[in-house]
């Protein structure tokens, strides 16, 4: 598991990172060397998964930065799908919650659409504060859509209880390592691109808890 904490790019005068070296060549529908293939679907997921979660540093330093958006977008979708299937599966069974067959079906139906509509929106999110912190010197929208792509495969094994909290926290990691490598910028600014949605949702997701036991409290009185 590599935990390189290095930049990812070299630095210019005053520390700035300098552009990004020359991005794979665009190649529309083929994927480039290591990343996931659909007209390979079964072989190539599995190597990129454990390219992604074993190599990390090494696989987003070497994938494309433009010109195909198919085959992360697909790989992602086939990461969410899994994460659907088994997670249902558990629930159906009672472990973890509870689901009906129906739910369940509606479910698998409308997590490929859940996926894409969640990247393309996430990865817009997390460019914007790239541009912020990064700079005009970023590989573009379509490299942070790809670094968040493939951090879905932390989702493969999300659905297990307690595991899924690890990783989370570890699709953090490859977040931050993804921004770093495609944009050849800094470990801490990658890590400030990541971290601050992560600290917003975190924010609101204790408000809202803390508002749900302040009514139910209240209501008590």
């Amino acid at each position: 598991m590599d935990f390189n904490t290095g930049t990812g790019g070299t630095e210019g005068q005053g520390g700035s990172p300098q552009e990004p070296s020359s991005p794979p060549p665009r190649t529309s529908g083929v994927a480039a060397g290591g990343e996931f293939n659909y007209q390979d679907p079964v072989q190539s997921f599995i190597s990129t998964a454990q390219r992604v979660v074993l190599q990390t540093v090494d696989f987003y330093r070497g994938i494309r930065r433009r010109g195909d958006f198919l085959n992360p977008l697909i790989y992602a979708i086939i990461c969410y799908e899994i994460y659907t299937i088994l997670g249902g599966l558990f629930r159906l069974v009672g472990v973890g919650g509870d689901i009906n067959v129906g739910a369940y079906i509606i479910s698998l139906i409308t997590a490929p659409i859940g996926a894409v509509i969640g990247l393309f929106i996430g990865a817009g999110i997390l460019h914007l504060l790239v541009m912020l912190i990064v700079g005009s010197g970023n590989s573009g929208y379509e490299a942070t859509f790809r670094v968040g792509a493939y951090a879905a495969t932390t989702s493969l094994v999300s659905w297990i209880p307690f595991i899924g909290w690890i990783a989370s926290l570890y699709g953090i990691y490859l977040a931050i390592v993804g921004i770093r490598e495609v944009h050849a910028t800094t470990t801490g600014r990658a890590a400030l691109v990541v971290l601050i949605p992560a600290a917003i949702v975190l924010l609101i997701v204790f408000l809202v808890i803390g508002a749900a036991a302040f009514f139910i409290f209240s209501q008590q009185q």
